[in-house]
């Protein structure tokens, strides 16, 4: 590789730099043919995403490619972040279409490919907006800038008249025009990212800031598009593993030899690893059949003692957190009111309707894998070390995966299937069952939190403890304006294998915090929205609360027996929300929700649709965990690993669903996939009480779909 200019090794920031390359680079963007290629040099990554590195990530010593600009007007967009149906490869798109000046439809993102793409920590935690969509804006900022330069020169003019507009630069003028292809046609011309550019202002987006269809919907309508389980490769074998018949099981012993004997069939035993390959599913599933195996494990907890079990199994090896300002005990001293109360919730199951899959391929020491996860660079890091192979030798590709909810951070499909790869020398297809699905993946934490008040006449709450078990510290700091407050994150030895879920502990945190507020309303007799506007001082909190009860007519007609209303809100992750929830309570203790008004704000929107789709989408799961969902299990077995027996909601569960979006064109976009799930079930289990006196305190709150025989005493508000 050549350049007009030093190295991007000199020590020079290169971010700074515009070069001319001959290009020499991967067969890919060879294909490309000439244009433009806008890259970052790898060892100088942008500041903003410096912070989200991989630990010991090592960056890759070439130039990463972000953005290319064809002779036929073509954008090709690089990002390591993966599509997972939240409809990012509309967003992003929408970003590099209004900065480039270029119509939607011209753009195509390759994502989520270790080896096309430039490194990304993962998809999660709703960074992809304010970070990739942040990035991919100044990359084709910077490629509209450079190609109005190019222009100017063409055109012999200043750079200063020129405007960049659907895909052409032109001179008003002389009326001259030239196509970004014209600009670049005959030429191989790559550039590093300048300083930062000109971006756009959100209130003069034009492409970014409105509804656009979804990129590829047709696909997905028509079936068209191929998740990991449709794709096939040349010789390939079905895979299947053989699992335990508990959690953390010891194989003591395994008689292969009547699988081994059947046609076309691979077996492997690796350890704690038993696996087999086959011509085809069925006789996979019967070589797995043949096998017989002796396995351990030791005594486990069950449903009945996970309270009890997570109070006592505060994990001393793991760190907690802790955050205390002024005095609790004065301040709880001379409260009028006092308040205890404890919250639960159970273990839940991500539930995607695409179970985990992969497709490996060993090409001589090298290794291609298929498969859907919101960490590909991760996953690729598990295979090399599980295979003891550089990371360079390892692919990892993500097609569109239908769902993840945050539990596909990991790999065990990927290092499944290629270790049945390496074993039978073909390429191994793994789809895991949906049992499997349910018991072998991860679950969001359950958890137990202890919350205790103190309250001033007026309602202003002087006095706040909280302590959390096990849930996660994700968005336990209190957004309500409290002087005096302790709260505290206690790391637990889970009994069940645990990580992150949609909202992560938010949606534990909110709905302990938010179902507490409420008790302090009533026990105050104030408005529970009275008494948060009371305790709110974040503008853009209040202005959420606002805007959710003036849609829902909130006060405007009181509850009954037979029908509650409740609201609950909070912060996290660059989002506000509030909800206002009402539920119609039916004979025999059914509880259901009928109508739910969320009111949302996450500064600038991209995609109006599309936020609202997610928002829309996060209420509806958030119905599960609210109501219903619940992982059972006793001695080291999940009880109901199927849909049969796991309730998540169906179609006549959905309410009436309103979302008011506040646009704030004034501030920097957020993410939007997790925060509209967390205000849900609060409000609901607040709806309740409001209805009928009942005040819920665990989640799920009608396990079985009615309310709990052992439910709190009717007008209770005070602790278990």
């Amino acid at each position: 590789m050549s350049a007009q200019g030093p190295s991007p090794t000199s020590g020079q920031d290169v971010t700074r730099l515009a070069y001319r390359f001959t290009l020499d680079r991967r067969a890919f963007f060879q294909v490309l043919g000439s244009g433009l290629l806008v890259c970052a040099a790898a060892q100088m990554p942008l500041a903003r995403e410096r912070s989200f590195r991989e630990g010991d990530e090592e960056l890759p010593t070439d130039i990463s490619a972000w953005l290319h600009i064809g002779e036929s007007g073509a954008v090709t967009v690089f990002t390591g972040k993966a599509e997972m149906g939240q409809n990012i490869r509309t967003s992003l798109a929408q970003h590099v279409a209004e900065e480039l000046r270029v119509p939607l439809a011209t753009v195509r993102l390759v994502m989520a490919d270790t080896q096309l793409t430039p490194y990304d920590m993962g998809t999660f935690g709703s960074r992809t907006t304010p970070t990739m969509g942040l990035r991919l804006r100044t990359v084709a900022a910077s490629a509209r800038s450079l190609l109005v330069e190019m222009a100017a020169r063409r055109m012999n003019t200043a750079s200063a008249g020129l405007v960049a507009e659907n895909g052409r630069v032109s001179d008003p003028k002389t009326a001259r025009s030239l196509s970004y292809g014209e600009i670049t046609r005959g030429q191989q011309i790559a550039a590093t990212i300048p300083d930062d550019p000109e971006l756009t202002p959100a209130a003069q987006w034009r492409v970014a800031g409105s509804a656009a269809p979804k990129v590829d919907g047709r696909d997905f309508v028509t079936g068209a598009h191929q998740y990991t389980s449709d794709l096939s490769r040349p010789g390939m074998l079905r895979g299947k593993v053989l699992r335990p018949p508990a959690w953390h099981g010891e194989l003591v012993s395994c008689d292969l030899g009547a699988a081994q004997k059947m046609p076309g069939v691979s077996v492997v035993r690796d350890g704690n690893f038993i696996g087999v390959a086959a011509p085809d599913e069925h006789s996979a599933a019967a070589a797995l059949q043949a096998l017989t195996a002796r396995w351990t494990a030791p005594p486990q907890p069950g449903n009945g003692e996970l309270v009890e079990y997570l109070r006592k199994n505060v994990d001393p090896s793991e760190e907690g957190e802790r955050h205390q300002t002024g005095s609790v005990a004065q301040s709880m001293a001379i409260a009028e009111h006092k308040l205890a109360a404890t919250y639960t919730v159970q273990y839940i199951a991500h539930a995607p309707l695409e179970p985990r899959a992969a497709l490996a391929e060993w090409a001589g020491d090298r290794l291609t894998v298929w498969t859907g996860t919101q960490r590909p660079f991760a996953v690729r890091d598990e295979l090399a070390e599980a295979f003891r192979i550089p990371r360079a030798q390892v692919r990892v590709i993500v097609p569109d995966t239908g769902s993840a909810y945050g539990g596909k951070h990991t790999g065990e499909a990927a290092v499944e299937a290629a270790r049945l790869a390496k074993a039978a020398g073909h390429p191994v297809k793994l789809v895991w069952t949906r049992e499997e699905e349910f018991t072998w993946a991860y679950f969001r934490p359950a958890g137990v939190i202890d919350v205790k008040s103190g309250t001033s006449k007026e309602g202003k709450v002087v006095a706040w403890e909280y302590d959390n078990y096990n849930s996660g510290p994700a968005a336990m700091g209190t957004p309500y304006d409290i002087a005096h407050q302790r709260i505290e994150f206690h790391p637990v030895r889970s009994p069940l294998r645990q990580g992150s879920y949609r909202s992560l502990a938010a949606a534990a945190n909110h709905f302990a915090r938010e179902s507490h507020m409420d008790e302090i309303a009533h026990a105050a007799g104030i408005d529970p929205l009275e008494l948060r506007l009371t305790n709110i001082a974040d503008p853009r909190l209040r202005a959420v609360f606002a805007a959710a009860a003036e849609r829902f007519a909130w006060g405007k007609e009181p509850s009954s027996p037979e029908r509650g209303f409740g609201l609950a809100g909070g912060f996290e992750k660059g989002g506000h929300v509030a909800a206002c929830v009402e539920v119609h309570l039916e004979p025999a203790g059914k509880v259901r929700i009928t109508r739910v008004v969320e009111a949302f704000e996450c500064g600038a929107v991209v995609n109006p649709e599309g936020l609202r789709n997610q928002i829309a989408g996060a209420i509806v799961q958030g119905i599960g965990g609210a109501l219903f969902e619940a992982v059972e299990f006793e001695n080291g077995r999940m009880l109901n690993p199927r849909f049969s027996q796991y309730r998540v909601p169906r179609f006549a569960d959905v309410p009436e669903i309103e979302v008011v979006l506040v646009d704030r064109k004034d501030l920097p976009s957020a993410g939007a996939g997790e925060t509209p799930l967390v205000a849900l079930a609060p409000a609901a289990g607040n709806a309740i009480f409001r209805a009928n006196g009942i005040r819920l305190r665990s989640l799920p709150m009608t396990p079985g779909g009615r309310l709990p025989a052992g439910a709190n005493s009717r007008n209770s508000a005070g602790g278990r």
